[in-house]
């Protein structure tokens, strides 16, 4: 076997229920939520039985699924299973440098918190949406959002799949623009135009708040967003940008294989992440971990 990456789950696959099989069934699960809960209160109320509506919001979001990707990672690490090298889609970025030790779980969930909260203020001030563009190459729907003041590519997921950020008045003209290409959009569950100019305003104030936060040189490498390379010194200036700025995820990914990953474990809610990564390479094992079901199954597989 080569290498190991933990890939941390991002937005848009939060459910009700999420992270309660782990939080009764495994002890440093429990530990970690017990901890987040005395910061935030209300928290694991929104894991275990918040509705779709108010999962849905981002500053709830960010500090639900946060808990989620760590507890699953922690209680897959528990199991005696290692990573080489972390990535994290877009908020499971945080849960990943946690996980590395650049900071402290503690300190990571409140700085998910703050990020939440500045998003879903910037998300509030005007109406807009994200599309995930399918049958398109990345070129054609480059080409289209030039076309319109206010549309964005800014999740390069695989090839095939682009999701772009615009206002909801322009993206309704996007739309057809795709359909007549040839392509498809399909509307995400997300609360604003993320990763876009959109967020210039959660940017700065999310800037400001990350001077006051202590930051480590990751344990384990942790592959940015905005570079698909490894973080160095320069935590906190990428983790700001990265509200603004696309997540280079195929390239991530692609990196990673090049430097010897074989074996990919999407650790938190869901197997979106497992789908990318199916979709840029066939030559590569994935599994997934968010309850203790898959908790047992990826264990078992890993350590054959």
């Amino acid at each position: 076997m080569g290498k190991i990456a933990f890939v941390f789950s991002g937005q848009g696959a939060q459910h009700t229920g999420m992270g309660f099989d782990l939080y009764n069934n495994s002890p440093i699960a429990k530990t970690i939520f017990e901890q987040m809960e005395t910061i935030k209160p209300g928290t694991m109320e929104l894991c275990f039985n918040g509705s779709k509506e108010d999962l849905a919001q981002t500053k709830n979001t960010q500090p639900c699924l946060y808990c989620v990707d760590l507890v699953a990672a922690l209680s897959l690490f528990d199991e005696g299973i290692k990573p080489d090298v972390l990535a994290g889609f877009s908020l499971g970025e945080l849960a990943a440098l946690s996980f590395s030790g650049c900071m402290s779980y503690e300190d990571g969930f409140r700085v998910v918190c703050k990020r939440g909260e500045y998003m879903q203020a910037a998300g509030d001030e005007r109406d807009s949406v994200m599309m995930a563009v399918l049958k398109l190459d990345n070129e054609t729907v480059e080409y289209l959002c030039k076309k319109y003041k206010e549309v964005y590519p800014v999740n390069y997921n695989y090839s095939g799949q682009l999701v772009v950020s615009g206002s909801k008045d322009e993206m309704e003209l996007f739309k057809l623009d795709v359909k007549e290409t040839g392509g498809k959009a399909l509307p995400l569950n997300v609360s604003g135009a993320f990763h876009s100019p959109f967020m210039s305003s959660a940017e700065k104030r999310f800037k400001e708040y990350l001077k006051e936060v202590e930051f480590k040189i990751p344990q384990i490498p942790v592959y940015s967003n905005c570079t698909a390379v490894p973080y160095t010194e320069n935590v906190s200036e990428l983790l700001a940008n990265q509200l603004m700025k696309p997540v280079l995820w195929q390239k991530s990914v692609e990196n990673m294989i090049n430097n010897g990953v074989d074996t990919f474990i999407e650790v938190g809610v869901g197997k979106t992440l497992s789908g990318f990564i199916s979709k840029i390479s066939q030559d590569v094992a994935i599994y997934n971990v968010e309850d203790m079901e898959s908790l047992r199954s990826t264990v078992a597989k890993v350590k054959e």
